[in-house]
């Protein structure tokens, strides 16, 4: 009975043996609690990096909130597109003042700003534009729909004008005034964009700034009118960090995406979905 005891324990250890090393075949390679998708994923080149994506809510169309409590609108639907096809990559899109986006990105807060942003000299100088365009579009005067006085920057001398603190917009107010001793009023905006209709109307602005296709969409009942030639003409692109590899490589990547969504009519289709008509290509 004593030989078949020591081959009863010698047995047991043997199987618990292979046991601690089946358990540390398991484990091995998943450090930390990864997945088998994080396996796969590391064995595939590295783990899927986190991109986050600043927006805003209070650009209809383009950015906003949904009578479903939804975030949507073009540039956002644009960025979870363009997220389909970085597999690289993973978005998170976050919504924050306009005034804020540059800033949150200057201190790294977020990734890229999606917010209908024009590349001009100014914002070149300080912040890494892609160079694939998502839009373009041409920046007008607007009026209420019974001003007949105003029609061009000089026009507005001595006048209230609306804008948003950081905007492009606000850029060619602010040149202007440079250059003529101030003689504009500007009022920069916090509230969204319906109340802008309603300071023109109500006589608290004399006008605001806007892009060609953004009227309609903050003014669906047409009590605004554009007026004068255009004050500028830009390219729409996303913004990103200056002088930071990782950022550039991001930047590079979006475009190769951009250029898919282009061929392919994804980025035509969205323009027409949301904005009534096409205003992707150069014009």
């Amino acid at each position: 009975m004593k030989g078949d005891e020591v081959v009863r324990k010698t047995l047991a250890v043997v199987a618990g043996i292979m046991l601690a090393g089946v358990i540390a075949g398991c484990g091995s390679g998943s450090k930390g609690g990864e997945t088998s998708a994080d396996t796969a994923a590391n064995a595939a080149g590295g783990a899927v990096k986190k991109i986050v994506v600043g927006t805003g809510t209070a650009f209809p169309k383009i950015c906003f909130i949904d009578e479903n409590g939804k975030l949507t609108g073009f540039d956002v639907e644009l960025v979870r597109e363009i997220d389909k096809r970085l597999p690289d990559y993973e978005f998170d899109i976050q919504t924050q003042e306009f005034s804020n986006l540059l800033l949150s990105l200057e201190t790294k807060k977020i990734d890229f700003v999606a917010h209908e942003m024009e590349k001009n000299p100014e914002r070149t100088e300080k912040y890494l534009f892609n160079k694939e365009p998502y839009a373009h579009w041409r920046n007008k005067i607007i009026v209420a729909k019974d001003n007949d006085s105003i029609h061009s920057l000089d026009d507005l001398k001595g006048k209230k004008v609306l804008t948003g603190a950081t905007s492009a917009e606000a850029q060619i107010l602010e040149n202007y005034n440079k250059e003529h001793d101030n003689a504009i009023q500007i009022v920069y905006q916090n509230g969204a964009a319906n109340d802008t209709v309603n300071q023109i109307t109500t006589g608290r602005v004399d006008a605001t700034i806007g892009a060609d296709f953004s009227l309609p969409l903050i003014d669906p009942q047409g009590k605004l009118k554009v007026t004068g030639d255009d004050l500028s003409e830009h390219d729409i692109l996303f913004v990103f960090r200056k002088d930071d590899p990782e950022e550039q490589k991001l930047a590079d990547a979006v475009d190769g995406a951009i250029k898919e969504l282009k061929q392919d009519g994804t980025l035509g289709k969205l323009s027409k979905e949301w904005l009534g008509s096409d205003f992707t290509a150069d014009k």
